[in-house]
C-alpha cells in the first residue's frame, strides 16, 4: 500500500474516533475522509478480483450493510479468517449504494463501530457538496409566497416537458433550510432539461430575499427529497388533472341558475 493509502485510512481511523451521537459534523468529516481513503472490505465468498467474489453483509434495525475494516491492523484485530478486498472509499460507495446497501466500518470495535447508511454513500459517490446533509427533516412548506407559486405554475404549464410540481420544506443536519420542487417531467432529454432550467430562472424572480430554492427530479429513485415527495405530497401544480377538468357549463343548461351565497 502507498504511503498516501495509509495517511488515508489512518485520517478515518481518526475522524472515527470523533464521531459520537448528535455530532454531524464530525460524521461528516467522516464521510470525506472515507471518499478520499480506502477499506478493506471483508469477502463471505469468493477471492478478491474473482467473479464469484461477494461481501459480507449484516443487517442493522432492518437495513442492510457490508462490513469492512479501516486498516490492516484492525482487520488483524477483527479476527476475520477469509479473504478480503481493498477498495477505495468513492468507489465502494458508487458500487453499494444502488442495492440501498450501507458499509458499516469496524463492527468488531468497541461499541460497534460506525455505519454509514446508503444515501450518504450515494452523496458520496455523487459529490458531498452536491446534495445535503442527513439525516433530513422534511415537511409541507408553512411559508406563504403566493406570487412565486403563482408565477412557477403559469410558467409550468407553457412548459409542455412538466407533467406536475410538488414541494417540500428541506431542513438539513448541516446548512441552511431550504425549498424544494419536484420535478416530474414527461421526458428527461438536454433539450428538455434545458427548458425546465429555463422556466425555473423565470420564476425565481419572485421569490424573497434570502430564500433558497432547489429542485429535484422526481424520477431520481434514490434522492431522499424526491423519495419523500412522491409518498407525501400531492401536486400544486398537475398538467393532465387540469386538462381533465370539465369546462363550465352555462347558468340555465339543465337546470336553473344559482344565486351566490356568502358563508
Amino acid at each position: 500500500m502507498s504511503a498516501s493509502g495509509t495517511a488515508a485510512g489512518g485520517q478515518v481511523e481518526h475522524m472515527l474516533r470523533q464521531v459520537t451521537p448528535g455530532r454531524y459534523d464530525a460524521y461528516e468529516a467522516l464521510l470525506r475522509a472515507f471518499a478520499d481513503g480506502q477499506v478493506w472490505m471483508l469477502l463471505w465468498h469468493g477471492q478478491a478480483g474473482s467473479p464469484d467474489a461477494q461481501y459480507g453483509n449484516m443487517a442493522v434495525e432492518g437495513f442492510g450493510y457490508a462490513p469492512c475494516v479501516t486498516s490492516a491492523q484492525e482487520l488483524a484485530a477483527s479476527g476475520w479468517n477469509r479473504a478480503y478486498e481493498v477498495v477505495g472509499g468513492r468507489d465502494i460507495a458508487q458500487a453499494l449504494y444502488p442495492d440501498r446497501s450501507g458499509i458499516w466500518l469496524n463492527p468488531h470495535a468497541p461499541g460497534g463501530g460506525v455505519g454509514i447508511p446508503w444515501p450518504d454513500l450515494r452523496r458520496i459517490a455523487t459529490g458531498l457538496d452536491r446534495m445535503p446533509a442527513g439525516p433530513l427533516r422534511l415537511s409541507e412548506p408553512a411559508i406563504e409566497i403566493p406570487q412565486f407559486y403563482a408565477l412557477l405554475t403559469q410558467n409550468a404549464h407553457r412548459t409542455p416537458v412538466v407533467r406536475s410540481l410538488r414541494r417540500a420544506w428541506v431542513q438539513p443536519a448541516l446548512g441552511a433550510p431550504y425549498l424544494a420542487i419536484g420535478l416530474d417531467l414527461y421526458d428527461t432529454g438536454r433539450a428538455s432539461v434545458d427548458s425546465v432550467r429555463a422556466m425555473m430562472q423565470q420564476s425565481i424572480a419572485a421569490v424573497p430575499d434570502g430564500l433558497p430554492v432547489s429542485t429535484v427530479a422526481l424520477s431520481d429513485e434514490y434522492d431522499p427529497v424526491s423519495m419523500w415527495l412522491r409518498a407525501n405530497a400531492r401536486p400544486f401544480y398537475d398538467r393532465e388533472a387540469h386538462a381533465a377538468q370539465p369546462p363550465a357549463s352555462a347558468p340555465g343548461y339543465g337546470c336553473p341558475p344559482v344565486a351566490p351565497r356568502t358563508y
